[in-house]
């Protein structure tokens, strides 16, 4: 092996730790933080890294909690953004059961996320909890927006207007999910 594939095995095993394993509140790790422990070439890293995770239906994926990038990130962006590992493909029903999470819990999330949604990206937290309480009791809509804001599924402001999170971006697919529930 020579050295510079060495160097690329050690950041690239390098990588996968900082990546799996949560040391912060929200999971993964901003780019400059990457670029730290990897060098300037991290994004080549993550690339390699990629693909080795492409065998276990994962992947690398970097939300952009701030800005909307379309084409290629300028390496400010890429420093403030968000890297973590999540699932590539969607997932089903029975993955969704398994991993924990009750199923009243993930319907009140996407209702609160196709709200939004429907209100170009921005609803008030009261409105959210008027729709949510004909079909959950108050006590369980309050405590499952709550907890929806601290994962960072939805964002919060000073005048309680929900938004959606970095998390919600990154792990949920917006468009797919507006198809599945406008399908006849």
């Amino acid at each position: 092996m020579s050295e510079r594939e060495a160097e690329i095995s050690r950041k690239l095993k390098r990588a996968s730790q900082l990546l799996f394993f949560q040391r912060h509140r929200k999971p993964g790790l901003r780019g400059w933080e990457l670029k730290k422990a990897l060098g300037k070439d991290f994004m080549s890293i993550i690339d390699v890294l990629n693909s080795e995770l492409d065998k276990l239906n994962l992947q690398v994926k970097a939300v952009f909690e701030d800005v909307e990038v379309t084409d290629k990130p300028s390496e400010e962006q890429l420093d403030r953004a968000r890297f973590f590992i999540t699932i590539k493909n969607p997932l089903t029903v029975s993955d969704i059961i398994a991993s924990g999470l009750r199923i009243d819990d993930i319907a009140a999330l996407a209702s609160t996320i196709a709200l939004i949604i429907s209100r170009q990206g921005k609803a008030p937290r009261s409105d959210v909890e008027q729709i949510l309480r004909e079909k959950f009791p108050k006590w369980r809509v309050d405590m499952n927006l709550d907890r929806f804001i601290r994962n960072g599924y939805l964002l919060k402001d000073e005048n309680n207007v929900l938004y959606i999170g970095w998390r919600a971006r990154a792990e949920i697919d917006q468009k797919m999910l507006m198809e599945l529930l406008l399908a006849k």
